[in-house]
C-alpha cells in the first residue's frame, strides 16, 4: 500500500523550523515518528557521532524504522565493524544496505580506474547519490544528522526542509546542536561510535578519499574543492 506524503507548504514549513529551532532534537524525532510512520527513513553511515545520536534517538520510539545504509564499496573496515556491532547494541530491526549498481571492475571499465582522483562529483553520483535515491522509492522523510557547525557549508542547514532531488521531507533534528553536546550525548548514553573518531577521523567517509588530522569535512577529498558528496546539497 503506498504511504502518503504529508505536505508542507513554505509558510507552514518556516513555521515548523521556528517550532523546533529552541526544541530537544528527540522532541524533533519524536514528531518525525509521529508524522511519517512507516514513511520514515533514516540514513545512517555508521562514521559521525552525529549520525549514531541520531540512530539512538529514533531506536528508542520506532526499533523497526527503516534505516539505510550506502556501501560505496570502498568503506573503512571499522565502519563495516561499527554497523556489525551497533545495530544489535540498538535494537534496530530494519537496517537495509544499498549500493551502486556498478562494481569496482565496471566502473573502472566505464569510466576509468580511480574515478575519484579525476571526477569525484561523478564517483559520488555513482557511488551515492543514485543508490540513496533507490533507499528513498516509497518513503515520504528522511532523518540525517546533519549539524551545521559542520561546515560552513552546512551553517544554514534547516531542520525541516523539502528536499527536491529524493521527492521527501528532510529532517536535520541536530541541526543546531554543537559537537560538544553531540558528543555529550552519545557518551551520557553509551551509544557505540567508529573508532577512526579517537584515532584523528573528524569526518568519515570512503577509504580512499578521506585523511586524518583535518578539521571537520574538509579532511574529504583532498586536492578537489569539495565538501560535499552532493546528498545534502
Amino acid at each position: 500500500m503506498a504511504i502518503t506524503a504529508p505536505t508542507f507548504s513554505p509558510p507552514e514549513l518556516a513555521e515548523l523550523n521556528a517550532r523546533f529551532e529552541p526544541a530537544d532534537p528527540r522532541e524533533i524525532v519524536h514528531w518525525a515518528v509521529e508524522t511519517f510512520g512507516d514513511g520514515l527513513s533514516v540514513g545512517a553511515s555508521f562514521g559521525g557521532a552525529s549520525g549514531m545520536a541520531i540512530l539512538h534517538m529514533v531506536a528508542q520510539l520506532k526499533p523497526n524504522v527503516h534505516v539505510f545504509v550506502l556501501d560505496t564499496d570502498y568503506l573503512f573496515e571499522e565502519t563495516h565493524e561499527t554497523m556489525r556491532k551497533s545495530v544489535p547494541a540498538l535494537g534496530l530491526q530494519n537496517v537495509n544496505v544499498y549500493k551502486s549498481k556498478l562494481s569496482h571492475e565496471e566502473q573502472a571499465a566505464k569510466y576509468g580506474s580511480a574515478l575519484w582522483m579525476r571526477d569525484p562529483d561523478l564517483c559520488c553520483e555513482i557511488r551515492k547519490i543514485e543508490p540513496n535515491t533507490r533507499a528513498l522509492e516509497g518513503k515520504t522523510a528522511w532523518v540525517s544528522g546533519l549539524r551545521r557547525d559542520q561546515s560552513e557549508g552546512r551553517a544554514d542547514t534547516p531542520i525541516v526542509s523539502w528536499a527536491p532531488k529524493f521527492g521527501v521531507v528532510k529532517l536535520n533534528p541536530l541541526a543546531n546542536w554543537t559537537e560538544k553536546q553531540t558528543w555529550e550525548y552519545v557518551m551520557a548514553n553509551k551509544v557505540p561510535y567508529n573508532p577512526l573518531l579517537d584515532q584523528g577521523y573528524t569526518s568519515i567517509g570512503c577509504y580512499n578519499c578521506t585523511v586524518p588530522g583535518v578539521q571537520g569535512r574538509a579532511g574529504r577529498w583532498q586536492g578537489f574543492d569539495k565538501e560535499e558528496c552532493g546528498l545534502h546539497t
